[in-house]
Parts: structure tokens; C-alpha cells; sequence
């Protein structure tokens, strides 16, 4: 755009005039710092004669859904065949109710924008296709650690979906309870996934980044986990138990 806006010898001035935008805005977005808006470049387009070219660019500025570090898992998962879930502070993305989404990505820390946050919301409730959606379905199994449930975010609609959701037939949900937490449950979130070409990867989140992984030590001792924090967790069937009482404590 400053490109185009110097080969036409138009000013900043007169582009932030004719956009509606202060200098510094127009400023910020030829410097990259700012993402030009629609406006922006359909008036720079006609203020210096740009032929379409700068109004072109207007269909590559959609915001990434996901953040950064988790983007490579989100097109992982979107490809998964069959995914192994374990959850130690917060309920899977994939079970989540708007409402609880919408808790914990408005409260996200640093602070996100109004518009990221109802598209990061609108994100994780279009992934939850995978539940019902694909065919073949996708085997998925999760562990919830009781203390995800017992978080404050947690309401009645909340402990409803994930009832409904273990009712699904490719669907095996387990509460892990504290009394039967495992030095393996205490480490962190952990999941383990298939592709449609029988690679497999492990992943997980931590306060300061993420890892997706397939080499094969990793994913091994990713496999091992999961397998022993399964083996303790309560049965589907005393899971669904587990969370009805949950609900009747309301």
C-alpha cells in the first residue's frame, strides 16, 4: 500500500483523510504493525489509481482461527481418524458449551480483542463437527480430570453436554477422580492422535507453548501415559454416574 500511495506521490495525509483513518493508523498499517481494513484498501486503491490490485488483497486478510502454536494441531486434528484425550484443568475443546468457551477466552491473559474472541469461540464450537460429523466417525476417547470439573466455569449446561456427548456411540468419556490421580495426570494436558495415513502424533500445551510431535519416543511415552491414566480413570458408565451427582448438587 505505501507502495502504491508513493507512486502516485499521495500522501499519508490525504490517504488518512480520504479513509476516515489518522495518519498513524494509515502509518501503523503500511508498517505491517496494524492489519489494513477492507476501507483502507479499496480507498487506497482508487486514491492512487491501483487498477484493483491493492482491493485484491482484501480476501487475505482473515485472521487465523487458532492461535499460532496451536495451529499445526488443529490441522492435525482435522485429519484425525481416532484421538486420545487427557484434560487436568479444563474441560476438551471439543465438549466445551459456548457459554464455558466464551468464559475462558474473554478472561484469556494477555487480554484479546473483542473480535478475536467471538472468532476464537466460533473456532472451537466449528471443531466440535468431528463429534458427529465426519464419516467414517472418529473414535474419540477422553479422560477429564476432576478438577476441571470442579471449576468455577463449569455449570449445570456444561456437565449436560458432556452427558450427552459420552452418549455418543464413538464417544468414551472417563472422570478421573482426585483420589485416583496418578503422577502422569499431574504433568498436564496430553493428546495423542491418528491421521488417515496412520502417522501418529502427540501433543501438548503448557503455560509458556505448545509441542506437536511424531517422533516415535515421544509418541511412545505419550501412549504410555495416556494408557495408565485411562486404567485408573472410572469407567464410562461410573463416569456418567459420577457427573449426574454432580448435576443433582447443583
Amino acid at each position: 500500500m505505501k507502495r502504491w500511495r508513493m507512486k502516485a506521490n499521495v500522501s499519508r495525509e490525504e490517504l488518512a483523510a480520504a479513509a476516515n483513518y489518522s495518519p498513524d493508523t494509515i502509518k501503523a498499517m503500511e508498517q505491517g504493525v496494524r492489519m489494513p481494513t477492507p476501507r483502507a484498501l479499496d480507498t487506497a486503491d482508487d486514491l492512487c489509481r491501483a487498477d484493483g490490485f491493492l482491493s485484491a488483497a482484501k480476501e487475505y486478510l482473515q485472521r487465523e482461527k487458532f492461535p499460532a502454536r496451536a495451529q499445526d494441531f488443529m490441522e492435525r486434528e482435522r485429519e484425525a481418524i481416532s484421538l486420545w484425550w487427557y484434560e487436568a484443568m479444563y474441560i476438551p475443546g471439543l465438549l466445551q458449551t459456548k457459554r464455558y468457551a466464551q468464559a475462558l477466552i474473554e478472561n484469556h491473559v494477555p487480554p484479546l480483542d473483542a473480535d478475536t474472541a467471538e472468532e476464537r469461540v466460533a473456532a472451537r464450537l466449528e471443531r466440535q463437527v468431528i463429534l458427529t460429523e465426519r464419516k467414517p466417525p472418529v473414535a474419540l476417547s477422553f479422560v477429564v480430570y476432576e478438577a476441571a470439573l470442579r471449576s468455577s466455569q463449569v455449570d449445570e449446561e456444561q456437565l449436560h453436554r458432556l452427558l450427552e456427548v459420552s452418549r455418543l456411540r464413538n464417544v468414551v468419556l472417563q472422570v478421573l477422580p482426585f483420589e485416583r490421580a496418578i503422577t502422569a495426570a499431574l504433568l498436564g494436558p496430553l493428546v495423542l492422535l491418528e491421521t488417515h495415513d496412520h502417522e501418529r502424533f502427540a501433543y501438548a500445551e503448557g503455560q509458556l507453548g505448545s509441542e506437536l510431535t511424531a517422533e516415535p519416543g515421544a509418541v511412545s511415552r505419550a501412549t504410555e501415559r495416556l494408557s495408565m491414566i485411562r486404567a485408573q480413570a472410572l469407567s464410562p458408565d461410573e463416569s456418567a454416574r459420577f457427573i449426574e451427582r454432580m448435576v443433582d448438587q447443583l
